[in-house]
Parts: C-alpha cells; structure tokens; sequence
C-alpha cells in the first residue's frame, strides 16, 4: 500500500462548549513502518464498521471548501501539508460551533491500493493502558484506540476524479441510532449521501430470490449459488470495496457467466453496475432448509415475520404471496 503524504495535526476539545484548539503539525510524517502499519489497522477497522454511508460532495461553496481545496491539491496548485491546514482549520471551526464534539487526533493519508487512489481522514482517540518496560516494571501507556472508530471518511480520488456521474466516492461512518454528533465531520467533508447501501443490499438480494426461483434450481444448487454470493459480498465488505454486478454474475453461475447480470438487467431493478455492500443486511441473508417425508422447504431468514410466519405452539408455517410455479402446479393438479 503506497503512502503518497501522511500527516497528524492535534485539536484539544472537550463536549462543553468550550474553545477548540489546534496543534497543527508543520511537516508532512517521514515514512516509516509505524505509518502502514498505523493506515492498515485503520482500513481494517474502518472496513469492519457497520452503519457507513456512501455519497458524493456537495457543489464547493463557503459552507463546504472542502472539495476546493482537495481539488487545488490534487492540480499541484498547494502542497499536502499546506492542504491538511486548511482543512484541519475548517474542522476546528466546526468542532466549536457543536457543543457535542470531542477533540482528537486528525489522520490525513494520501494513499493508493492496486490502481486507485484514495484520501483517508479519521480522527482518533487515545486509550489507556499498562506496558511492561526493559526493566520489567509495569508502566501507564497510552495507545490508539482503532477499536473505537466513530469519525472517519475514505474518499476514492480515482473515482471522483474520472467518473463524473458517481455519487458513491465518498463513504463515511455515520452515528449510530440516528446521533447527530457526526454531522458536523460530514460537513467537513462537504458530502451528501447518494447511495442507501442497505436498501441496494436488499434490493440485490431480492433480485438473486427472484433469480434463483425463475430457475427452478434443486435446493443443493441454490444454497451453492446463495454461498457464492453471500462469500462475494461479504468479502468485498471487509475489503471496503463496492460489488461489481458482472462479477458477482460470474460467481454465482460459471457456465452462464452473464444469466444474474441479464437477469437483473431485464427485470429493471434500479440497481446500479456497483454498489456498496451492507453487512448487517448480509448477515441476515441465510437460509432455513428442512426435508422430510417427501417435503422440502427452503427459504430466506429475512422473510419470516413477514412472508412467512412460525407458530411453534401449533408447529405451523404460514407461507404467503406463493411462488408462481408453485401456484401454476396447485391450479393445474386442481383443474
């Protein structure tokens, strides 16, 4: 993993309304083995958050400068340090205007991964630990604390730079149950949300149900298929990639690399080539599978409760909005 230009600036604020202030470092961070070993736990933990959100910056103005001065950075017209000031200045005005914000450390990290480049900014948290000296005496120690990651945005330069139409370049940790605490980092950022990860998530695995029962597939075919993609998506999750729709294609069937694709594309879903893949909606898509005395029944965790309802009392299943063909079969065995 390159790493173009790292820096650490400082800004002390406590959740009280008082004043922000900034210890701003004046020279980029030397490279060394503490730095990528520093951005590669960080990837890693950001990569593992729940709850992100994927957008796009608003069109640069006072508000939102952000943008502006990436972009003068980007086109050599300032250099990185002179950028991180600029921005870490902004952020600290921020901080002051919301009584909610806690001072930090602020990461800038220009780097690239395979053929794209990415900005990365987080603002992290110290926690307190012991250590054991050469002496052998135990010691207070203070460490970074990338379990507890609650501000942080990647921006994928490449992304925004040649793909004029996204509006998913930009993710960002958004606070939990609703919180506005992180509203003011997004602001920072200048970014606007223009993605609904979960709800395209949802949207790809309806598309892969309905697939999977147009194809009329054994029970041992579909859980393979549904591995594939749970396998793929998820991957792609912990990596903080996008799922390529073609890709995904390929995977699930390998004889007919484009059948989900062409599926998806005929049918209209709204889906776009690539989308961000949510783990919570992922890690709800399993199966419940059962076989016995000539029955088989198959079907996701996410219906029940809602197609599909369990009473354990009268050890029923209430199967709602049937499948087509199945209904074809009932109507015909009936006739």
């Amino acid at each position: 993993m390159p790493i173009r230009h790292c820096i650490v600036h400082l800004i002390e604020k406590k959740p009280d309304g008082s004043p922000a202030v900034l210890h701003a470092r004046d020279t980029e961070l030397a490279e060394s083995q503490a730095i990528e070993n520093l951005l590669a736990d960080l990837n890693e933990s950001y990569n593992a958050k729940q709850g992100k959100a994927w957008g796009y910056f608003h069109d640069e103005s006072g508000a939102f400068p952000f943008s502006g001065w990436l972009t003068q950075y980007l086109e050599h017209a300032q250099d990185f340090t002179a950028f991180s000031r600029q921005a870490v200045e902004h952020l600290q005005k921020l901080m002051e205007e919301s009584n909610l914000s806690t001072g930090g450390h602020v990461l800038f990290a220009h780097y690239q991964q395979g053929m794209t480049e990415y900005l990365a900014i987080a603002l992290l948290h110290h926690s307190e630990g012991v250590a054991v000296t050469d002496s052998l005496d135990v010691t207070p120690a203070k460490h970074l604390d990338l379990g507890q990651l609650h501000l942080a945005a990647r921006i994928n330069l490449s992304e925004w730079r040649n793909n004029k139409q996204s509006r998913q370049y930009i993710s960002f940790i958004k606070g939990k149950n609703g919180k506005k605490v992180s509203d003011y980092f997004r602001d920072f950022i200048g970014c606007q949300e223009g993605v609904d990860a979960p709800g395209e998530t949802r949207t790809l695995l309806k598309a892969f149900s309905d697939f999977v029962e147009s194809e009329d597939l054994s029970e041992d075919e579909t859980r393979a298929k549904t591995s594939a993609l749970v396998d793929y998506a998820s991957s792609q999750a912990r990596l903080g990639e996008a799922i390529t729709l073609e890709e995904l294609s390929g995977l699930i069937d390998e004889d007919r690399p484009k059948a989900f694709y062409d599926h998806i594309r005929n049918k209209d879903y709204g889906l776009s080539p690539e989308i961000p893949p949510d783990k919570r909606t992922l890690n709800q898509f399993r199966r419940f599978t059962g076989r016995a005395e000539g029955l088989s029944i198959s079907f996701e965790a996410h219906l029940l409760g809602s197609r599909i309802q369990y009473d354990e009392a009268q050890d029923t299943l209430i199967i709602r909005q049937l499948p087509t063909q199945l209904k074809d079969q009932l109507k015909r065995n009936k006739d």
